[in-house]
């Protein structure tokens, strides 16, 4: 079994490591979000273990970039990480991830909480590869668009951007954290390109009241996409 262990502390990664071999794990250690993100989508990994605050991308973040690249082989996910509040927990599960461990962390605890998600990955019904919006259909082994049966061209950011919108409907995302989980560490991209890219998503897949949609901008925040209570 292949671990993706993202954390920045050296010291505290050595002794979880040295945990994770002794128990019959390969492990992979990554102390920059951006460098795991990408190793865990190009290669197979049976699960990830991540640190929260990680200097150049968070590990939600790199949780939310790996959930647009990889949606059916996403392996589950475990954060370990001090912070504790009840807040925290909710909101990590609920952007996805499997499982949430507090530190200090314990062996024996990170072990089993480890093999509960390595057992239930098996289980788990699999994410659909299609979803249907009435008019709309989102094809996401494809990364795909199609509205009335034709299909939407998007460039590859504009993809990305909005399979993450789709992936979060009703949540407000801000624009550094669209930045950082869409573009990751590209130099020079600021706010005014993440509002130039929503703009082109409105027009070309029809994300407006009439089409049953709204992408609402929250001055001075970020962006949510709200699907109408009476759309089909």
């Amino acid at each position: 079994m292949r671990i993706a262990y993202l954390e920045d502390d050296a010291e505290a990664a050595a002794t979880v490591c040295a945990w994770l071999r002794e128990a019959g794990y390969e492990v992979e250690w990554f102390n920059s979000g951006a460098k795991c993100a990408r190793a865990v989508s190009n290669e197979p990994f049976d699960a990830c273990l991540f640190d929260w605050m990680v200097p150049d991308l968070s590990g939600t973040d790199v949780l939310a970039r790996l959930q647009i690249k990889l949606r059916q082989s996403m392996p589950p996910v475990i954060f370990a990480t001090g912070r504790d509040s009840e807040e925290d927990v909710v909101e990590v599960l609920n952007v996805g991830a499997d499982d949430y461990i507090v530190k200090p962390l314990s062996r024996p605890i990170l072990l089993a909480r480890l093999q509960a998600v390595l057992r239930r990955k098996g289980n788990v019904a699999a994410t659909p590869q299609t979803q249907e919006f009435g008019r709309l259909v989102i094809d996401h082994g494809r990364r795909q668009f199609s509205l009335n049966g034709n299909v939407i061209v998007l460039t590859e950011r504009e993809t990305d951007l909005a399979l993450h919108f789709f992936q979060n409907i009703g949540r407000l995302l801000t624009r550094n954290h669209l930045i950082q989980v869409v573009w990751s560490l590209t130099p020079n991209i600021d706010t005014r390109t993440v509002d130039v890219h929503v703009s082109t998503l409105r027009r070309k897949i029809c994300l407006t009241p009439e089409f049953g949609w709204r992408l609402v901008s929250i001055y001075g925040h970020g962006y949510r996409l709200e699907r109408q209570k009476d759309s089909a």
